[in-house]
């Protein structure tokens, strides 16, 4: 295996469905820590491919809650490393709603938003262990 290099600019992005098992408020919201803890996914995947090593998480910072994320939508996360430390890595993060369910049409209808909405954004530092 080639030694993993970090890269500023390099990208992750997930996506996945919602579950209405995660909603929590009126309106099939979902809790802010949700796009905190898909945040954590797409770090650690980053890690992994820049460092070998899942990494751990030492600061979020410049949180922004901009639009809800509701049981049904498929989101989009992305980590964009920022900042390449001797062991710290600098993440900007964004959530955005790329599909989301519509239930004046169907019980099962969704509609893909175009452009997607950004729900959340943050900064964050994760750290690696030394080479």
């Amino acid at each position: 295996m080639s030694e993993p290099t970090a890269t500023v600019g390099q990208k992750v992005t997930h996506r996945h469905y919602v579950p209405y098992s995660h909603a929590h408020y009126a309106g099939n919201l979902v809790d802010g820590a949700y796009s905190l803890a898909a945040f954590g996914d797409v770090a650690t995947e980053m890690c992994i491919i820049t460092d070998g090593d899942e990494g751990l998480f030492a600061s979020y910072s410049d949180v922004q809650f901009l639009a809800p994320v509701r049981a049904g939508d498929c989101i989009e996360i992305e980590a964009t490393l920022v900042r390449v430390g001797t062991r710290s890595r600098e993440m900007e993060f964004a959530v955005r709603v790329v599909a989301r369910g519509n239930p004046e049409r169907g019980e099962s209808a969704a509609d893909v938003l175009n452009p997607p909405v950004v729900a959340t954004t943050a900064r964050g530092v994760v750290v690696v262990p030394p080479r």
